[in-house]
Parts: structure tokens; C-alpha cells; sequence
């Protein structure tokens, strides 16, 4: 793992950082089509960047802090942005803006992860935290619902009524990866107590 800080990776993450406000800017003023386009960019540049970093070996430290917390702050902030019924025209499109709800069980199940794994690391010392199955699912569910949003708020027209479902997809995998996780991260530090210590430990 390099220590390297300009990278094609970072630099690709570090944009996918600066495309947030451009997104929320766009979406505020109403502009759904081009922020639709600024999302999909993003989400491209996501998978370019860990496909840049294997294929020519430019893994970073600074690059398995940043690729998430670039990944976690667009999904965030989109879930905020579209729970406000200013950003969209009146009268609202059916079945929008995004429920609280869901935006809160979004927002809570990241909390509860980032603050449970800085209090095991506090209390035990582990590190090998890393994302589950039902993690990478709730994940790329909310990536799809995000795109799907915003494609109803770009063509409101006879396209809203699969939100809902989308809607209660996004909910019930938040809630089950947050909880599951709980086991899975009991697991990885069951694993690792398990593993016989290196032999300089044993001499």
C-alpha cells in the first residue's frame, strides 16, 4: 500500500468530491436533467479510480480513506437535497420529494457504522474493519435509487410510480445492513483473535 498522495485515483476521487456542490447547485435550481448527468458521472469515476488503482498498482492509503467518504458524502447529500420539497417544481411531482424517513434510516445507518467502528477501535485496538454482502447491497440500491429519482424529477410524467418501491428498498436494506452489521464486524474480530501471532511475536 503506497503512501502517495498524487495519484490518478485520488485525483479522480478528489473530482468526484468537487462534483457534490456542482450536483446540490444543480438540483437546487431545478436542473435535474444535467444533475442526473453529474451523478452518473460520478458514479463512473467511482468505478475508474479502484479500476486504475488495481491495474497499474496504485493503491494509497489516502486513497482507501477518501474513495468512501467521496462515495458516502454524494449519497448523503443527495438523500438531504431531494428530501426538500424547495428543490422541486409546484406542484410537486407524485411521490416526491424523497421521505424523511427514508433520508433519516440513510443518514442513521452510516452514523451507527462510522461511530461503532471508532468505538471498537478506541476500546480493542482492531482495524480490519471492511463492508459486508448487505452493505455493498444497501449501497448500490441507493446509487440506482438516486438515479432513478432523479430521472423521475427530470421526466415527471407517468414515471414516479416505481418510487415507492424504491422508496421502501432503500429503508429495509439500511436497516438490515446497519444490523447486520453488528454480527459481521463480530465475526472479522473473532477471525483475527483466532489467527496465530507472527512468529517474531512467539521468539
Amino acid at each position: 500500500m503506497s503512501s502517495r498522495i498524487i495519484t490518478l485515483p485520488n485525483v479522480l476521487t478528489i473530482f468526484r468530491m468537487v462534483l457534490i456542490p456542482i450536483f446540490v447547485s444543480l438540483v437546487f435550481y431545478q436542473r435535474f436533467v444535467w444533475a442526473l448527468v453529474v451523478f452518473v458521472t460520478a458514479g463512473v469515476t467511482d468505478g475508474l479510480d479502484g479500476l486504475l488503482a488495481r491495474r497499474f498498482d496504485q493503491q494509497s492509503q489516502l486513497g482507501t480513506i477518501l474513495d468512501p467518504i467521496a462515495d458516502k458524502l454524494m449519497l448523503v447529500t443527495a438523500f438531504i437535497v431531494l428530501t426538500m420539497r424547495s428543490v422541486f417544481h409546484t406542484p410537486l411531482p407524485k411521490h416526491l420529494p424523497v421521505p424523511f424517513w427514508v433520508t433519516a434510516a440513510v443518514i442513521s445507518r452510516d452514523v451507527f457504522i462510522i461511530v461503532g467502528a471508532a468505538a471498537i477501535n478506541m476500546m480493542t485496538g482492531f482495524r480490519g474493519f471492511r463492508p459486508s454482502f448487505l452493505g455493498k447491497l444497501s449501497t448500490a440500491v441507493q446509487i440506482l435509487a438516486i438515479a432513478l429519482i432523479m430521472f423521475a424529477a427530470s421526466f415527471p410524467a407517468g414515471s414516479g410510480y416505481y418510487l415507492p418501491t424504491i422508496y421502501t428498498s432503500v429503508f429495509t436494506l439500511a436497516l438490515l445492513s446497519g444490523i447486520h452489521y453488528v454480527f459481521f464486524v463480530s465475526k472479522l474480530m473473532n477471525e483475527e483473535r483466532r489467527q496465530p501471532p507472527p512468529a517474531s511475536a512467539q521468539n
